[in-house]
């Protein structure tokens, strides 16, 4: 029984998934499947594994943060606007301003939600729309383009290490860093607690309120980060930055098989969710589909991915009572 549920599990599903499209496509495009191919699929969907991965903290404390693409926007233009003004500017203080900019904004939607106790949803559409709000006032709507930036700036996300750019080490680290934070920490214990059960949390010694402030901090200063790796990948920086990307996280979690209630999900399975979609995304211009239908998608998939963890639920709780009714 436990090497069905192993070989059934949603992670292994997921993996096969990726693989059957990478297949299928490969048979449009010969070259899909090639090394190179897959390393450049990887590094184009490093940003929204980073973004998936701190979203996942958010979601497993009962929350959700719908902030992080306007977090990220406003903290790749406030980097990118300070490249512009001083050229030598070191990029390792740029990112660590970016992470800590980011990390600022998810410690304000995390005090919201704990000391004044106002619903996640509502907190982080609220300051989506302010920091949008505050990237206009600082710009005016004007654009930072690419000449404006320092080829220092630009560069270094795309430097090579061993064939493989930073952007994908990065992503690398964040996951083996998540893994252990997850699994290996008191805090990643807490956050499936309190998603979990929140009322057994609390009789445990466990502060739900500060536990989701944990969360939204995290969920910010990844989102920080990716505010310099997306304005230095695609080298412009304007007031829609990142606009309706925190769907595509949101669709990465879900699929992944982090359950939106709370509690439940894995590092590994927030990362092939976002595989997923960058894979799904790549092969969209190979089979001739626009890629307007990007968003469909993504939200198909999110529908579907709650509707099987709906029915998954649904099913084991028929084998809890049934086991229960044969006990009695």
């Amino acid at each position: 029984m436990n090497i069905k549920r192993l070989l059934f599990s949603r992670e292994n599903l997921l993996a096969l998934a990726i693989v059957f499209i990478i297949a299928l496509v490969s048979l449009r495009a010969e070259n899909f499947w090639k090394p190179y191919n897959l390393n450049e699929i990887f590094s184009d969907t490093s940003i929204l594994i980073i973004l998936a991965l701190g979203q996942m903290v958010v979601i497993l404390t009962k929350c959700i943060d719908l902030s992080v693409a306007a977090n990220l926007a406003l903290s790749g233009m406030c980097v990118a606007l300070i490249n512009t003004a001083f050229p030598d500017f070191p990029v390792p203080l740029l990112i660590t301003i970016a992470i800590g900019l980011g990390t600022l904004m998810g410690i304000f939607n995390g005090i919201l939600v704990w000391k004044l106790d106002i619903p996640p949803i509502v907190v982080t559409l609220g300051t989506l729309a302010i920091f949008r709000g505050i990237i206009f006032l600082l710009t005016n709507g004007e654009w930072v383009n690419a000449h404006e930036m320092s080829k220092a700036f630009v560069a270094f996300p795309r430097t090579e290490f061993l064939t493989i750019p930073v952007f994908s080490w990065i992503a690398i680290l964040m996951i083996i860093g998540f893994v252990i934070l997850v699994n290996r920490t008191t805090l990643g214990r807490a956050f499936f607690a309190v998603g979990g059960n929140p009322q057994a949390a609390i009789y445990t010694g466990i502060n739900v309120g500060k536990t989701q402030f944990f969360a939204f901090a995290i969920s910010g200063a990844v989102a920080g980060l990716c505010g310099y790796l997306w304005i230095a990948r695609y080298t412009a920086a304007y007031v829609d930055i990142a606009k309706g990307f925190e769907l595509n996280v949101v669709a990465a979690c879900v699929i992944g098989g982090i359950a939106i209630a709370g509690g439940a999900g894995s590092v590994l399975g927030a990362t092939l969710g976002a595989l997923f979609i960058g894979v799904i995304n790549k092969s969209l211009p190979v089979i001739d589909v626009s890629p307007f239908w990007q968003l469909a998608i993504s939200g198909s998939a999110i529908i579907i991915a709650v509707a099987f963890n709906a029915w998954t639920d649904k099913k084991k709780s028929k084998i809890i009572l049934k086991i229960a009714e044969q006990q009695a």
